[in-house]
């Protein structure tokens, strides 16, 4: 049974870091590619960043060199170091995985979900 754990949300100001990570088991996760999802209130889950298997990461346009998302294979788990955080990055952050890159792309496509975890930004 896949299972994907996120963790690290909270409530920190305009300007301030948070460090999420998300737990993997169930798969074999050095083959597997990584995406991090944010969903806002009355908005559609959206893609923040990908790492490929090989530990290559991609951003959406909009986290502007500000995240960083890495991997560890050994520990079967990723991280998504944001900071300069803004009011406009609050949201749920969710985690998933797929064999294919391009799945990744697309939320509406993957098939495995964490219970995600809440960052608020105060302004």
């Amino acid at each position: 049974q896949v299972q994907l754990v996120e963790s690290g949300g909270g409530l920190v100001q305009a300007g301030g870091s948070l460090r999420l990570s998300c737990l993997v088991s169930g798969i074999d996760f050095s083959i597997a590619h990584m995406g991090w999802y944010r969903q806002a209130p009355g908005k559609q889950r959206e893609l923040v960043a990908v790492i490929t298997t090989t530990g290559v990461p991609n951003y959406e346009g909009f986290v502007k060199g500000r995240f960083a998302m890495s991997r560890d294979n050994a520990k079967k788990t990723v991280y998504l170091q944001m900071n300069s955080l803004e009011p406009e990055d609050t949201a749920v952050y969710y985690c998933s995985a797929a064999g294919s890159y391009e799945r990744l792309l697309n939320p509406s496509r993957l098939y495995f979900w964490g219970q995600g975890t809440q960052v608020t930004v105060s302004s």
